[in-house]
């Protein structure tokens, strides 16, 4: 009788500690579910899309990177830099820099990084962009269709442009 005692004490001992185990990602649920409609739009899609990613800066600069992908393969970047110019009257938003990367040059602009697909992306939101974070708060969105939007984190105290991750303002099927 008392092993079965200890038996069982060890046993809810266990569970618990096993229950009690805590996620090393934020916003897990939201990420999974939006993993699985990015696999059945993967499916349907050949794991042909576009995409573009965004940034805008609190002083009016902002950026848009389009990237293609054809059977799971970047095959295209394309880049636009705009600017608010205080020079005219009233300021005008302007372009100041463009380019495009085809398959022969793809990654050329490396200053800005490499071309990632959305597999890739995903990859990088849930070991990277979402663990959870002591000094920093962290961001997950799915609004493009229930595909990723916007993942990353901001360190604590910082006060301008200091979100690490992805922002993502449309993904669509190409043929």
């Amino acid at each position: 009788m008392k092993n079965n005692i200890y038996t069982l004490v060890l046993l809810i001992t266990a569970i618990l500690f096993v229950a009690c185990k805590k996620d090393k990602i934020e916003y897990k649920n939201d990420f999974n579910r939006s993993y699985r409609a990015w696999q059945e739009f993967k499916t349907s899609s050949d794991n042909s899309y576009r995409y573009k990613q965004i940034w805008g800066s609190w002083t009016g600069s902002s950026t848009e990177v389009t990237v293609t992908v054809k059977s799971g393969k970047v095959v295209h970047r394309a880049y636009v830099a705009k600017r608010l110019n205080h020079d005219t009257q009233p300021p005008k938003i302007e372009v100041y820099a463009q380019w495009e990367e085809n398959e022969s040059n793809l990654n050329a602009h490396s200053d800005l990084g490499v071309s990632l697909t959305l597999d890739e992306i995903y990859e990088k939101a849930r070991e990277e962009w979402l663990k959870k974070r002591s000094d920093a708060k962290v961001y997950f969105e799915a609004n493009n269709n229930g595909l990723i939007s916007s993942c990353g984190f901001v360190p604590d105290n910082c006060a301008d442009d200091c979100f690490n991750g992805i922002k993502i303002s449309l993904i669509e099927k190409i043929q």
